[in-house]
């Protein structure tokens, strides 16, 4: 009976749709796929599959660009048969998407296997995720970021926080269970501000001692519980750099895999110009300081191998184009120039 329900239920869902955009009919498509693992369990026979070893997407490069393979089920059914493995390997990828032409797309860990003998099957390599997001396009760069989150937290979240018991995951991975406890656990992302302070003429920029040589970035810092977006902004700046701050607006928001799923809040700050003398906290910093326009339109279009200089110095250089970081620089020098 319950049989005849879901049918009864998915075709009047899909008269439905058909009378709604392409994006509604996506989102209610994926939702059906998180909701049902049988429904879930047939798409995995026809959707598309992009690869991880442990935790680092697989790439290839064809000429100077950097593309994101998508391997097909009967693909994928061929390399696990190749390494001797079932199909229900399948089973552990994770929902992350699909096309508009409804094809699911599906990331999956092969970390169990070889992975030299992996690359040579697969003629590519599995790249460092930080390392992958800046040579890649836009779009599957954010495809990456996601689905290596999901990824990782389905692999820290194995067991219930409660009763110690095996926690077990849907078919499309957008959840796990712990039957002992009956408790859901659900994906989840922590908020992070960003910001961007200015004085009027010049904007903030700072370092920490792991970024790479000559790196600039907004300033960042973990919401605590409890806090608004406003109330984190102005703690960060007062924290990370002595200055308070007079007023501030939100620009955007962006999902960052580091160091674990975050969802960066960004930001615009303003200091008085009276009070903008820096008084940086060296735990946390290496480096603050104030930057003019003309430094940092410079900045913009340098890469970090065009920024070291004969006599060993490091030209300042910003975070690439992917990162909110440089939408907010970007913003900034706009508004300088109106």
């Amino acid at each position: 009976m319950a049989a005849i329900y879901q049918a009864a239920y998915r075709r009047a869902s899909s008269v439905i749709c058909r009378l709604h955009s392409t994006y509604v009919r996506k989102m209610r498509y994926l939702n059906e796929l998180k909701e049902d693992d049988s429904l879930c369990r047939q798409a995995q026979t026809s959707g598309s599959f992009y690869l991880f070893h442990n935790l680092s997407p697989f790439l290839q490069k064809v000429g100077k660009k950097y593309l994101v393979p998508q391997l097909s089920a009967s693909e994928m059914k061929r390399i696990l048969e190749k390494f001797k493995e079932t199909e229900q390997w399948i089973e552990k990828s994770v929902l992350i998407g699909c096309s508009d032409e409804h094809v699911p797309h599906f990331a999956l860990d092969l970390g169990a296997l070889e992975k030299s003998d992996l690359e040579s099957e697969l003629k590519g390599a599995f790249a460092d995720l930080r390392k992958a997001l800046f040579v890649v396009d836009g779009k599957d760069s954010s495809l990456l970021a996601s689905a290596q989150s999901l990824l990782h937290w389905h692999d820290s979240h194995q067991y219930c926080s409660k009763t110690g018991q095996p926690t077990q995951k849907n078919l499309a991975g957008s959840k796990r269970v712990c039957h002992a406890s009956g408790i859901t656990y659900y994906p989840q992302m922590s908020p992070v501000v960003i910001t961007l302070v200015s004085d009027g003429s010049r904007c903030l920029l700072a370092r920490q001692p792991s970024f790479p040589q000559g790196m600039y970035t907004a300033l960042s810092g973990f919401c605590d519980v409890g806090e608004s977006v406003e109330e984190t902004v102005r703690r960060e700046v007062a924290e990370e750099v002595g200055l308070e701050v007079e007023s501030l607006w939100y620009a955007a928001s962006q999902h960052w895999p580091f160091p674990s799923s975050c969802l960066m809040l960004a930001c615009h700050a303003l200091v008085g110009a009276r009070q903008a003398e820096i008084s940086m906290n060296s735990l946390e910093l290496e480096e603050a300081r104030w930057f003019g326009l003309e430094e940092v339109v410079e900045g913009l279009k340098r890469e970090p191998r065009s920024s070291k200089q004969d006599d060993g110095s490091v030209l300042p250089w910003f975070p690439p184009k992917q990162a909110i970081a440089h939408q907010l620089i970007c913003e900034w020098v706009k508004q300088q120039m109106s």
